[in-house]
């Protein structure tokens, strides 16, 4: 269903979509959109934004979000951080786990590290 609510927020002509209009438009139920919106602005693709005239909350796909994706403003790399730090914190330095969860963490703490060069290298091309 994401990639469903995904699609369709990449190819509305519209400025934005409320719930009841994505599920009218996939045939799915709230749970399934709301499910899928919550999954999608967490990594930063979609957005909720205010419509004029209108109670209802609106998404839509985040200006830049595929670099979006890339940046602290991501929840899940954020908190992938966080589960290794945890579990770092609970678990024997000379284990198995220890280190896997180690290298994780320092996988993303690099990853983080050099984002943001190469998001200006993207925006330097115009994009």
């Amino acid at each position: 269903m994401t990639a469903r609510v995904l699609a369709t927020l990449l190819f509305t002509e519209r400025p934005s979509l409320t719930m009841g209009e994505l599920a009218e438009t996939l045939h799915a139920s709230a749970g399934a959109i709301s499910g899928a919106l919550k999954m999608l602005t967490s990594v930063g693709l979609a957005e909720r934004v205010a419509a004029p005239a209108s109670r209802r909350e609106h998404f839509r796909l985040r200006e830049d979000a595929w670099a979006i994706l890339f940046t602290n403003q991501n929840e899940t790399l954020t908190a992938m951080q966080a589960a290794a730090d945890a579990g770092i914190a609970v678990t024997d330095n000379r284990s198995a786990a220890h280190q896997r969860l180690t290298q994780m963490r320092d996988f993303y703490a690099f990853l983080m590290s050099e984002i943001p060069a190469i998001l200006d290298r993207w925006h330097d091309r115009g994009q």
